[in-house]
């Protein structure tokens, strides 16, 4: 009896452990259906933790959705590139977390799948940040449907770049034929229609691309003048895609620079100016025809781009350089024309063995280059010395006259005059100022040392009076009582020559006129 009761309480404990241990493992491990067979499943969303700015750990879709951000960076900063558009205000909401403890906000942006969801809370000193998208009954995802949704999107931003790319974009397969391409290379092939033509499959190939990697291609349209495009080909599995960058303005740039070179080229041709440009390594790398006259050097020495100090050397051979003292000093000359032609300060007269005279000019040019300009100016300077040697001849044979004569010119500045006329009037105009040298300054002299008389009133009228003049003489007394005789000359340009003879003998008038201004003196 007592065994029987004993195996009754060992079978009831054995039920009741039964069911316990029956209701832990439901508690445990709840029951789950198949994601066919629970019509009530829902995914739990997209789950990011975070410690500060640190990414602890994320669910398989949340680290699908990181991998998919546009930008690139630390995880938190990827999350936040994908959030601020959606939650406008959600760093700001979840700098207060930790105070706050948890919020919920939804989407603002206007997507086709709806808005999103995103719920924040602090748990553990930890930040919980879960993501959910709309939910529809009875569907259970496979795809998280975030990171779905950030490839569609991303997808999406794609398409419309490369359908509004600017220039033509195609696929083409083994075969070579156009399986795909953009709205620019459908445009270029409608553009090429008849008018009740329509495009066709496979889509023609508007351009011929060889085995190049790179190369310029031109497209023939119907109505315009042709297109010109840059082809970059890349592989694509067995076919290739084919980049046509337009290079139109490019292509009209070169034309024009090349028509400028050739215009600049025939005009420097033509120059009498010998022009020798060297290159920041020092080369010539451009010259025109005079140079081979002026520097004396054949034109195979002058193709094989010589140096600046090949080029002067080969010319110093010729004697077409003034000749130096010495070696070192026509280094250290050398040296010295390219740094002043580098400064743009280089400009020197040239007097050459061969009596030859050359102005010789340096200046810099973009990128370290330097340009030299020789020019002859032989012609210029003999003139110029025989000008100088006409004047200086003049100048002689007025200063052996007897006369006093001074030359005005036709302002009435004194611009010439003889050692007689120094003598006579005591006055040096090469010691003078200006302003002590013109016909005003200088009658108010010639009065001072003269008898009383309108003549030099008349000769300051004389000299500075424009047009028709004829030459006329007078009469005045100097201070000592000789007679002396003054002649008035218009010259050529409104210049004027004044020639003064004092008489040798003088009269007893004079003697009496002499002595009288003594007298007043006293």
């Amino acid at each position: 009896m007592v065994h029987d009761w004993v195996v009754g309480v060992y079978i009831a404990l054995a039920a009741f452990a039964a069911a316990l241990t029956g209701v832990a493992l439901l508690v445990l491990f709840p029951q789950t259906k198949t994601q066919t067979g629970n019509p009530t499943y829902k995914p739990v969303g997209t789950i990011f933790i975070f410690d500060g700015e640190t990414l602890v750990d994320a669910s398989p879709g949340a680290r699908a959705l990181l991998s998919a951000a546009p930008v690139r960076g630390t995880p938190w900063r990827r999350l936040m590139a994908f959030l601020a558009p959606r939650f406008p205000g959600f760093e700001a909401r979840l700098a207060g977390l930790a105070a706050e403890g948890r919020f919920v906000l939804a989407s603002t942006d206007r997507n086709p799948a709806g808005p999103l969801t995103l719920q924040a809370e602090w748990r553990g000193g930890l930040s919980h940040i879960t993501l959910a998208g709309v939910e529809h009954d009875g569907a259970i995802a496979l795809i998280d449907p975030l990171a779905q949704r950030a490839m569609e999107e991303e997808l999406a931003l794609l398409r419309g770049t490369v359908a509004q790319a600017p220039l033509p974009i195609w696929l083409e397969n083994a075969e070579r034929e156009v399986i795909w391409a953009n709205a620019r290379y459908l445009r270029l092939a409608a553009d090429r229609l008849g008018p009740e033509d329509e495009l066709g499959w496979p889509l023609p190939r508007l351009m011929e691309v060889d085995q190049m990697t790179q190369g310029r291609l031109t497209f023939d349209a119907a109505h315009e003048p042709p297109l010109m495009f840059d082809a970059t080909v890349r592989p694509a599995g067995d076919g290739r895609m084919i980049y046509a960058t337009p290079v139109d303005a490019l292509v009209q740039a070169e034309n024009s620079l090349r028509d400028f070179t050739q215009t600049l080229t025939k005009t420097f041709a033509h120059l009498p100016i010998g022009l020798a440009i060297f290159d920041n390594q020092r080369q010539l790398a451009l010259f025109n025809p005079a140079l081979f006259d002026l520097s004396g050097l054949p034109s195979e020495f002058l193709i094989a781009r010589p140096t600046l100090f090949d080029f002067l050397d080969r010319m110093r051979d010729r004697q077409m350089i003034p000749e130096p003292k010495d070696y070192p000093s026509w280094r250290a000359q050398i040296a010295d024309l390219e740094r002043a032609a580098v400064s743009g300060t280089y400009e020197e007269t040239w007097d050459l063995p061969t009596g030859q005279t050359y102005r010789v000019m340096g200046r810099p040019h973009p990128d370290g280059a330097m340009a030299l300009l020789f020019e002859d100016i032989s012609t210029e300077t003999s003139r110029t010395r025989r000008y100088r040697a006409d004047l200086e001849l003049g100048q002689s044979v007025i200063d052996a006259m007897d006369e006093a004569v001074a030359v005005f010119s036709s302002t009435g500045q004194l611009i010439l005059s003889n050692p007689a006329y120094v003598d006579l009037w005591s006055h040096d105009p090469a010691n003078s100022l200006d302003a002590d040298s013109n016909i005003g300054a200088l009658s108010h002299r010639w009065s001072g040392q003269t008898a009383p008389s309108s003549v030099w009133a008349e000769a300051e009228d004389f000299v500075l009076t424009f047009g028709p003049r004829k030459a006329w003489s007078a009469e005045a007394r100097l201070g000592d009582g000789r007679l002396l005789l003054c002649r008035f000359v218009p010259l050529s340009g409104g210049a004027t020559m004044i020639a003064f003879r004092p008489s040798a003998a003088i009269s007893e008038g004079a003697v009496a006129f002499a002595t009288s201004r003594s007298l007043l003196r006293l």
